[in-house]
């Protein structure tokens, strides 16, 4: 048994390992074995070996070198974690991870766990000719000697008041169009959509409430749930019903291999490849299409809709309490205090509703807010003082939706500094524009993601992120496959779909601002265009913005956007906090 203790001792184990299993390297996604993007503690992987704690990253150790990728949100983040002795951090999209492999061992032999890595995720590699092997065991997992098991949380229902409509119902719904294909079976390896297709939910990850499990499900309308038999409560085996049958998971493996020469239909970016390859050993048809919930459950339903507003009214009245308590109490408090306050707030507005924090809590003051993703820490806690930015972005999971917001605050009784105040209200601008935009059905949210940039732009600025992501009912905070963003590929924006609008600013070193409400997709005035319904209740710092900047539209939005918030969020503060929000929602001068 090796017990590795520091970071550097782990990097040198599992190369010695990787030679024992003569491999010249191994890729490490961030991940499990659903694809999650926020996983349990048994699959910290990537932070257990290199100490980067981001929620998107790959590491590839060679034998003389190592690299972490990551996106934009991550650039800084990556130069504080990471030992730059022994790892160099890059740009995912602007250094490719298969190139810098190529590059560095052109002829290398690269090993992969394909429980934790889908087709899609190989195939940079492969278009650059590396030789992939597949391991059967990770060999971080043969190293990791503390860590944590495989978490076994109880599995409920997520009853129709919340959902809106049956689990039969979906279950029918999706049946019909497989047997249209002539499909015998689908693999379903996303827990959310596995949670909303039968309705049920539960704590296995932190921030996301969802099981880890498996699902198939098959032509005749019979799904077998791969969980362990800790985790179904007698309520919920009554509740799913007969259709639904539980299987452990070590039974998955032989399951699959009944399929044999049938026609088995799959989600390759969301299916690891491990499935694949067992299916293409009993020579099974394997049909690659997109996951069939993905999109209806992106459009929720008119209960999901207004479970949401009645979410983002509480979140509204919490964080307007928040930053009441804030501007009173904020100064000399930590950041992580502060983030614990936020929540606190949220627990006593969202009573039985509310559940747990939808993210860890960005909070993050002065030069820790041009970092998109940070998180506080015990290492790196700052106290709030006067005179600076402090940016906090956080959410809520209730039983009847799921909330996200930023807000970026200056800590000073009078207006924040010029180049401050410049680039939020460029910020603010580009809000403003995408959440008045009225557009034609079918448009991608790629076509709207310049709104929010042009101001920006106009100056010389950026921000190296996307400008929103979908989010789902009582699900994850950040759900496919709508977004706005400057990729290419998303689908066209539908009603019913729940969007961020979080446009942002970042001066290294320096300071952050980004701005953040969620948006519903709606029928515009117009037909056949859609339009916004702004969710989110809560001010902005008007400290943070140039007034002159603004035009007559910007204006009237802004104007008549804090009436709305007073006007429904006032009933329910007392007296202190009332006075704060008619100051906070005052017309802007």
């Amino acid at each position: 048994m090796i017990i590795c203790i520091s970071l550097s001792s782990r990097l040198k184990a599992l190369r010695s390992s990787l030679s024992n299993l003569n491999l010249d390297g191994f890729i490490i996604q961030r991940g499990d074995e659903f694809l999650n993007e926020y996983v349990a503690p048994y699959a910290e992987r990537l932070a257990w070996l290199t100490g980067f704690t981001g929620s998107a990253g790959m590491a590839v150790i060679l034998s003389d070198c190592a690299a972490v990728f990551s996106d934009g949100r991550y650039i800084l983040q990556m130069e504080q974690q990471l030992n730059q002795e022994e790892w160099s951090s890059f740009h995912i999209s602007h250094n490719p991870p298969a190139k810098w492999i190529h590059d560095q061992k052109p002829n290398a032999k690269i090993g992969y766990d394909p429980q934790l890595m889908s087709e899609q995720d190989i195939k940079p590699f492969i278009d650059q000719s590396i030789q992939l092997v597949p391991v059967e065991r990770n060999p971080i997992d043969n190293l990791w000697t503390d860590q944590p098991d495989l978490p076994l949380h109880p599995i409920f229902p997520h009853p129709i008041q919340y959902s809106g409509q049956s689990n039969s119902e979906k279950i029918a719904l999706l049946t019909q169009k497989m047997k249209a294909m002539d499909q015998h079976a689908f693999i379903f390896c996303d827990p959310a959509s596995i949670c909303w297709l039968l309705n049920i939910r539960s704590s296995d990850i932190p921030y996301t409430p969802i099981p880890l499990v498996f699902a198939i499900l098959h032509a005749n309308g019979q799904v077998f749930l791969y969980a362990n038999e800790k985790q179904i409560l007698p309520e919920t085996r009554g509740y799913l019903g007969s259709h639904v049958n539980f299987h452990h998971r070590e039974n998955l493996l032989e399951d699959l291999k009944h399929f044999r020469n049938q026609r088995i239909a799959l989600d390759p970016v969301q299916t690891p490849l491990w499935f694949l390859q067992i299916l293409e050993k009993v020579n099974a048809h394997i049909i690659r299409q997109t996951n069939p919930c993905l999109l209806l459950k992106s459009c929720k339903n008119e209960t999901e809709q207004t479970g949401a507003k009645k979410a983002h009214l509480r979140d509204g009245i919490a964080m307007c309490r928040f930053l009441a308590w804030l501007e009173k109490n904020g100064i000399g408090l930590s950041e992580i205090e502060v983030a614990q306050r936020l929540n606190q707030f949220r627990q006593e507005t969202g009573g039985d509703f509310y559940r747990e924090e939808s993210f860890p809590a960005i909070s993050s003051v002065g030069s820790n807010a041009a970092i998109i993703h940070y998180q506080p820490s015990s290492q790196n806690n700052a106290i709030l003082q006067e005179n600076q930015i402090y940016l906090i972005d956080s959410g809520g999971q209730y039983l009847d939706g799921t909330t996200d917001i930023t807000r970026t605050i200056w800590l000073g009784k009078t207006k924040a500094p010029q180049e401050i105040t410049d680039a939020a209200t460029c910020v603010l601008k580009g809000h403003i524009a995408i959440d008045s935009a009225i557009f034609p059905e079918g448009t991608n949210g790629s076509r709207l993601d310049s709104f929010a940039r042009r101001a920006l732009w106009a100056k010389g600025l950026d921000f190296d992120h996307g400008t929103g992501h979908g989010v789902g009912s009582f699900l994850s905070v950040h759900e496919g496959p709508c977004r706005i963003s400057s990729r290419a590929g998303d689908v066209p924006l539908q009603k019913g779909m729940i969007l961020s609008n979080e446009p942002g600013y970042y001066c290294p070193n320096h300071f952050g601002i980004r701005l953040e409400n969620l948006l519903l997709v709606k029928q515009a005035k117009y037909p056949k265009f859609l339009s916004f319904e702004t969710l989110t209740l809560v001010p902005f710092d008007q400290k943070i913005i140039d007034p002159s900047a603004l035009n007559d539209e910007e204006k009237k939005w802004l104007i008549c956007y804090h009436e709305r918030i007073y006007k429904e969020i006032s009933p329910y503060l007392n007296a202190f906090e009332v006075e704060w929000l008619k100051q906070a929602c005052s017309s802007i001068t």
